[in-house]
Order: structure tokens, then C-alpha cells, then sequence
């Protein structure tokens, strides 16, 4: 069995109601780019890449699909090694690595679907056959109701069966992020596990200064507090707060990841599959925060094929650490408008009372729904 075509599918949906975070961006369409592989033998195996979808088909068409043609997909980390040192010297981050990771998660499905095999039996087996899902979402879409529009679309989630959410924060104010937070807290019940996300808009000492005022709601993690280039900045924020620091969405390969894990700069580090590298390489950086005694709970954001690909991963890891009654890592599901979320899949991935199933299909275990694919291709 040989790979025989390479093909990028960029996708695009308008959002019938923009959103934005700390970042100040506007968010009016969702995109994204699925990777297509076909083999020899007629196995077809789907990735994705994270980020700008146009920039991710770019990479692939003109620098790396030439290169796996007629490759053994089995020989899935030789593959990986040969991508990444062709392409280091100008690609060790960003969508160099977000291309190659698309190209490794369809080859894994190709693998699975030749042996028959889940992906995460691929990975060395599932530790849960089914994972802890948090709902991402509480974003800023009418500034004269944050609050309220945060608390009506938290006790959403809650009705919704799920036991744990994640809202932004990064309104320019301490007092107002707390409030807002408050609010929420308060809505929700205590019960319930919150965590907040700044998408690295505050410094230092502001980000300490609300932390230490957030950590008297319970909040589960403190996520991208400041820029993740300031490794020294995040060793700051972890010291100085009882709760959790998390980050490393935008973070690429064991190399990026070395220092942070290292130094412990953060407590948890989130890989997203669909950009660090792939399964492959997420596989090692997540052993390699695992040797330091740092969590990992990857990031998600994107489409079905992704979002299956980060299950499978979550499957794999093991408790950190082991114990007759564990943290176990948990399943970012995003809950913004999202069709290539809800309607890729012909079977769509769900949560049912904040738990989402394992699946133990062939490979992602997921079949592609070409319809949805020609409905919102971006040409």
C-alpha cells in the first residue's frame, strides 16, 4: 500500500452571529483546511489543519505533499521526521507544523482503517472509554449585556447536561472581568467546574492580581494569562497562584513545548493535535510533560475530523497521576456556531451528561460527509 493523491479541502461558513474575545477580533466566519489522503489500495484517511486554511493548502501543495507521494502511510514517524527536516529551516512553528500535522492525522486514520483499529489503539490503547467534556464558549458578542448574555449561555450548557464550562475574560478591567465571572459562578452553582480563558491579553502583574481575585470563585485553570512567548512571565503567574495556569494552544512540536514543560512555567499545557505536530508529536509532548509532572488537556478547535482526533488522543493518556479516583484530562467542545462541527460527520460526535464516548470505529471512527464538504467549499 502506497500514498497515492494528496488533496486539501478548504472550507468556509458564514457565523450568523459574530463573536470576538480578549483579542479583539471579530470572528465572522468559520474555516478550515481537511486533508484528504488516498492510498494504493483505495483507503482514504482525513486530517486537519489548524489556523488559516488557504495558508495550511499552500504548504502542503507546494512544499510537502510531493514528497509522501508513493510512501508507505505506515511509516507514519519516518514520515514525520523527513517532513519537518525538510521544512526546518524556515517551518519549525506555525503552519509549516500545522500543515505537517494534518498530513499525520489522516495517515493515522489510514493506518487504523487498514488494521481495522480504532486510532487510539494505534496509540497503545484507550485509557477511558469514554472522556469529561467541557463547553467552550461565554465569548463577548453584546457589549451591553456581557453579563447577562454570559449567564443565560452558561445555564445553557448546564440544561445541556455538561458539568464544566469555560468563558472568556479580558474586558480591560479587573473589576469587571470578576464580576462578570462572579456572575456566572453564581448562576451555575459550585458544582459546576468553570475555568476562564484571557487568550493572553493581560501582563504579568495583572494577570496575578486577577488571578488571586478569581481563585476565591473556585476556578479550575487560569488560561493564556499573557503572551505565550514570555516563558519567564509564566513561571511568574504559576508561582504566585494557587489555581492553575494553562496554555500552549499555540505551541508547536516537543521543541516548543521543552522549555515551558522544563521549567514548569505552566501547570498544564495544551497541545492542539491539528497544530503541534499531529498525533505523532502531540504523543511526545504530552510524555514529555508527563516526565516533569505537568498536566496535558489539548486544545480543540475545529472541525469533526479534529475534534475525533483529539478524543483519540485523550484516550490514550494516562491518569496524571494515577489514583483509585483520578483527574482525568478533559475534552475541549467548543460550542460556537460551527457546521463542520455538527454536520462533517455523518454520524455527528455528541455529549450526553458531559461525557463524550470514545469511538471505536476504524481509524477516527468518524465517516466524511462529502455533501457538507461541496456545500461550503471556499473556492
Amino acid at each position: 500500500m502506497k500514498i497515492k493523491n494528496v488533496t486539501c479541502h478548504v472550507i468556509s461558513s458564514a457565523v450568523e452571529a459574530p463573536f470576538t474575545s480578549s483579542r479583539g477580533w471579530l470572528y465572522k466566519r468559520r474555516g478550515t483546511c481537511l486533508v484528504e489522503i488516498e492510498t494504493s489500495d483505495g483507503i482514504i484517511g482525513w486530517g486537519e489543519c489548524y489556523g488559516p486554511p488557504a495558508v495550511a493548502k499552500a504548504f502542503i501543495d507546494t512544499q510537502l505533499s510531493s514528497h509522501i507521494i508513493g510512501r508507505d502511510p505506515f511509516d507514519v514517524e519516518v514520515i514525520w521526521e523527513f517532513l519537518y527536516n525538510r521544512i526546518k529551516d524556515y517551518g519549525q512553528s506555525g503552519m509549516a507544523i500545522a500543515a505537517i500535522s494534518g498530513i499525520d492525522i489522516a495517515l493515522w486514520d489510514i493506518i487504523g482503517k487498514a488494521c481495522g483499529k480504532p486510532i487510539h489503539k494505534l496509540l497503545g490503547g484507550a485509557f477511558r472509554t469514554e472522556v469529561d467534556a467541557y463547553a467552550t464558549g461565554l465569548y463577548f458578542t453584546n457589549t451591553d449585556r456581557l453579563i447577562a448574555e454570559a449567564v443565560e449561555e452558561a445555564q445553557g450548557y448546564v440544561q445541556d447536561g455538561f458539568k464544566a464550562i469555560k468563558m472568556k475574560i479580558g474586558l480591560g478591567s479587573i473589576e469587571h472581568d470578576y464580576e462578570r465571572v462572579a456572575a456566572v459562578r453564581e448562576a451555575v452553582g459550585p458544582s459546576i467546574r468553570l475555568m476562564v480563558d484571557a487568550n493572553h491579553c493581560f501582563s504579568v502583574p495583572t494577570a496575578i492580581r486577577l488571578g488571586r481575585k478569581l481563585e476565591q470563585l473556585n476556578i479550575e485553570w487560569f488560561e493564556e494569562p499573557i503572551s505565550p512567548e514570555d516563558i519567564d512571565g509564566y513561571v511568574e503567574v504559576t508561582r504566585a497562584l494557587d489555581m492553575a495556569v494553562a496554555g500552549g494552544e499555540n505551541g508547536f512540536t516537543r521543541w516548543g513545548f521543552r522549555d515551558t514543560i522544563t521549567r514548569k512555567a505552566m501547570d498544564i499545557v495544551q497541545p492542539d493535535v491539528c497544530a503541534a505536530g499531529g498525533l505523532t508529536e502531540s504523543k511526545k509532548i504530552a510524555t514529555l510533560a508527563s516526565a516533569h509532572g505537568v498536566e496535558c488537556v489539548p486544545h480543540a478547535w475545529g472541525s469533526a475530523v479534529g475534534l475525533a482526533a483529539t478524543i483519540h488522543f485523550l484516550a490514550a493518556l494516562p491518569d496524571q497521576p494515577p489514583s483509585l479516583f483520578p483527574f482525568q484530562p478533559m475534552l475541549e467542545f467548543e460550542q460556537c456556531e460551527n457546521p463542520f462541527r455538527d454536520h462533517l460527520a455523518c454520524e455527528p460526535i455528541t455529549q450526553v451528561n458531559g461525557k463524550v464516548r470514545i469511538p471505536d470505529g476504524a481509524g477516527l471512527g468518524i465517516e466524511i460527509d462529502r455533501s457538507v464538504i461541496e456545500k461550503y467549499r471556499d473556492a
